[in-house]
């Protein structure tokens, strides 16, 4: 796995520390042994692991750049992606790993003291809370999120995590165009506008069936927008004026793992 590792992240431009290579295969290591007891993750083969975990997470810092003295938290992490794959490969990344079920929690934490990896903060909340609170609002350089979760929602959740001049990414599925055009109300409301689309590939995968293409290689969507803050945002769920956004649900538990991985949506605020 080492070796795969060390190609992909070479073949995304990637430049990883010596010992990243080596960490991630014992993370995933201790992902694929705990998740016989825990439902961590649907991906059980070790070479699907390395490139539909760890490559897809490290192609983030294609659009993030180098993620070195920055803040991050990554919204409702599940079993640590992305932000734990990132925190291997910028490991003086400022991290926050937030999510609703302790169980996973305490298992990143074990993960995190086997790795020797310093400089994580682990909160067990629910991010429609834990987003109001002094010293998470308006607080992170970058917010991730990998959930199922409709793009409105994710919006919701995650940009009061955000610093003014700090960046949202949501990863999404290939057939995104249409839910980040139903995201846009929301994101106007926020402060957003919708940027022009990054395109990336996942080394060593045929997932791709888009056509759009860079580097002569197939590519996964990645539409951007950007973000300044006008206040408080309305209740989940909820616009100050007109309809809803979405639906208001509690913050999802399940998270894409599936083969189709997967675009991204950023959003920066100003």
């Amino acid at each position: 796995m080492k070796e795969l590792l060390a190609q992909g992240l070479a073949r995304l431009g990637l430049t990883p520390p010596p010992a990243a290579a080596e960490q991630m295969e014992t993370y995933a290591g201790l992902l694929l042994e705990q998740n016989k007891v825990m439902n961590l993750t649907a991906i059980t083969d070790p070479e699907q692991v390395a490139r539909l975990h760890f490559l897809d997470s490290a192609a983030l810092l294609g659009c993030a750049g180098d993620l070195s003295g920055r803040t991050l938290i990554d919204v409702g992490t599940g079993a640590g992606f992305p932000g734990m794959a990132l925190k291997l490969l910028c490991p003086e990344l400022k991290l926050t790993l937030l999510d609703s079920l302790a169980k996973r929690l305490d298992w990143l934490a074990a993960v995190c003291s086997r790795l020797g990896l310093e400089d994580v903060e682990i909160v067990h909340a629910r991010a429609e809370e834990q987003g109001l609170k002094p010293g998470f609002r308006d607080h992170f350089d970058f917010a991730t999120a990998r959930a199922v979760a409709d793009l409105r929602v994710l919006c919701e959740l995650c940009l009061p995590f955000v610093r003014v001049g700090g960046r949202f990414l949501a990863m999404k599925a290939l057939d995104c165009e249409e839910e980040v055009s139903q995201a846009g109300r929301a994101v106007s409301v926020l402060g957003g506008r919708l940027l022009p689309a990054f395109r990336y590939h996942i080394p060593g995968t045929d997932v791709d069936p888009l056509p759009a293409r860079r580097g002569g290689a197939k590519a996964h969507p990645l539409p951007e927008a950007a973000l300044h803050p006008q206040g408080l945002p309305p209740p989940l769920g909820q616009d100050a004026e007109g309809p809803p956004l979405s639906t208001p649900r509690p913050f999802p538990s399940k998270y894409f793992m599936g083969l189709c991985q997967i675009g991204f949506a950023l959003w920066q605020k100003r």
